[in-house]
């Protein structure tokens, strides 16, 4: 019960000033609120947007929990998104065949392009002794150019360079819609699969047990014959793994196409899912559709209500700050707590 108080009591207090700041703009906060959940859930193309948004956001934070979990701040998730979508459009361009062949590809593509971002970081902060923040902020700008550079450049679409992208991708390598849904079950599966397989890594295995004695002590793991430089490189190849994923999927299940913002923003979005869920894979999967349905239904305020649809990021970064005060003063309370029985 403690667990589920710390998740809803500050999404309860962000909704409440949220109410504030619409009833400040003289907005109806019910109507608001029936706004975007009819934005996100209220039609089909809605909700495919929704749960497009989600893959590549829970698989983002699915990836997350296992860097925070080797106490690594993997500030480059969001190039290592870039780079996997980057990778699968390479495949989706050049890959001729049945979908059964090149959408297999893609994904294998974009999980790779994501793992070699990823231990790019790493490498970075193990041999170079680079702050993994550092290095992954630079490495995202690096990704963002480079994506940049590729759709104005070299995929540049046919007669003209546009910022709006590439040319769509062949029919072969689109991911294959949920009935009356453009939302791929091909997509949402492998989200899924990824949230599980990191819930019993990190809870069921050797591997996890390891990963997480080196994120709270890296010294008296190292002194118990742990390789912490192994282990935070892993770490990192399997975060990137998972964005790079997410980045493929996004690109050949929503956009068709390769764009300059095929992120997002959801690599950092994804930081904030995982901070909300206190570092634990169990609660990722329903607060990045909260997010998700945030993402998506805020742009109806600004089409019916005339509001700026920021406030949806308003909203996140309220829970994400609630979030942290909650738990600095769990660990306050905690601290003195154990200093009073000392004491006595």
């Amino acid at each position: 019960m403690r667990r589920v108080a710390k998740v809803l009591l500050p999404v309860a207090t962000a909704l409440a000033l949220g109410v504030l700041l619409l009833i400040s703009a003289d907005a109806p906060p019910l109507e608001a609120l029936r706004l975007i959940l009819d934005g996100a859930l209220g039609s089909a193309g809605g909700l495919s947007s929704t749960l497009m948004v989600w893959v590549p956001l829970v698989l983002a934070a699915a990836g997350l929990v296992v860097t925070f979990g080797a106490g690594l701040w993997n500030i480059g998730i969001e190039g290592q998104l870039v780079m996997g979508a980057v990778a699968g459009a390479l495949v989706a361009r050049t890959v001729h065949g049945p979908s059964g062949l090149v959408i297999p590809l893609v994904a294998l593509a974009g999980m790779l392009g994501g793992m070699l971002w990823g231990l790019l970081v790493g490498v970075l902060r193990t041999s170079g002794r680079v702050n993994e923040i550092f290095g992954g902020l630079g490495l995202d700008f690096v990704a963002t150019g480079l994506v940049v550079y590729l759709v104005i450049g070299p995929w540049k679409r046919a007669g003209s360079a546009s910022t709006s992208g590439t040319d769509l991708f062949p029919r072969e390598a689109w991911l294959p819609g949920t009935g009356s849904l453009t939302a791929s079950w091909v997509a949402l599966a492998l989200a899924a699969t990824g949230v599980i397989v990191v819930y019993f890594l990190m809870r069921g295995t050797y591997f996890g047990l390891r990963l997480r004695a080196v994120g709270r002590n890296p010294r008296s793991a190292f002194l118990m014959g742990i390789s912490t430089n192994r282990y935070l490189l892993a770490a990192f190849a399997v975060c990137g793994t998972l964005a790079g994923l997410g980045g493929a999927l996004h690109a050949t299940g929503f956009h068709h196409k390769l764009v300059p913002s095929v992120s997002g923003g959801y690599g950092f979005l994804g930081i904030l899912v995982v901070l909300l869920a206190g570092f634990r894979a169990t609660w990722i999967a329903p607060i990045a559709l909260f997010f998700a349905i945030l993402s998506v239904g805020s742009t109806q305020l600004q089409l019916r209500l005339q509001l700026d649809s920021a406030l949806g990021g308003v909203l996140q970064g309220v829970l994400v700050l609630f979030t942290l005060l909650a738990g600095g003063w769990q660990l306050r309370r905690a601290y003195r707590s154990r200093r009073g029985s000392e004491g006595g």
